[in-house]
């Protein structure tokens, strides 16, 4: 498989600059400015590099050829508390998923609006990352209260843009919906049922 950099290089900086340029709006800014620099080191470059596809991301393309194992996934979200995977446990043959912390949250948004506009910015539209969203949700081990700040922050983004998510806002709004709930959640059973979706060429 041929490796492509430069490209992936491109894209990945296309890709920063744009949360960067979203969390200006969100009110999270200079936290925004360390975002996916672990992107940038040789564990995940050199994969990323590899499985480089340009309308995608390449850690599916590292699953279709690695039995569905992802070690770029694995290093990246256990090193960037953005992502959701960085604040789950596991216990005694139990999944426990943490409330993410405010900033993080948003920078989560950022960055999932950022890269709906890198992959496919043709077809780029205000709803486009809360469909996206709402279409997987349900199978992340997230907590629930902050599963439904995202789906708010994103629904609030499709009906308002980033007018309605100012900073005091949506801090005020995380805080009210995460009160008299436990900060940690404890999943039972899997999320999915049945056997692994079966992963294919050009689909995403």
């Amino acid at each position: 498989m041929k490796s492509h950099p430069f490209a992936h290089f491109c894209t990945i900086t296309r890709h920063r600059h744009q949360v960067i340029r979203n969390a200006w709006h969100l009110g999270i800014f200079f936290h925004a400015l360390k975002h996916d620099l672990t992107k940038y080191g040789y564990t995940e470059f050199h994969l990323s590099a590899r499985y480089y596809a340009g309308d995608h991301s390449p850690v599916y393309e590292e699953r279709l050829r690695n039995d569905y194992f992802s070690f770029t996934c694995q290093h990246h979200t256990k090193r960037n508390p953005h992502h959701w995977e960085y604040w789950t446990d596991y216990f005694r043959g139990r999944v426990l998923a943490r409330a993410i912390p405010w900033k993080y949250a948003m920078e989560y948004v950022a960055d999932m609006l950022s890269a709906s506009k890198t992959y496919d910015p043709k077809h780029f539209r205000p709803e486009t990352t809360y469909e996206y969203f709402i279409s997987r949700a349900d199978t992340y081990f997230m907590h629930p209260v902050t599963r439904e700040f995202i789906k708010k922050c994103l629904a609030i983004y499709r009906d308002e843009g980033f007018t309605g998510l100012k900073k005091k806002k949506t801090k005020a709004l995380y805080a009210s919906m995460l009160e008299g709930h436990p900060l940690t959640y404890c999943y039972l059973t899997p999320l999915s049922k049945g056997d692994m979706p079966q992963l294919k060429e050009n689909e995403k």
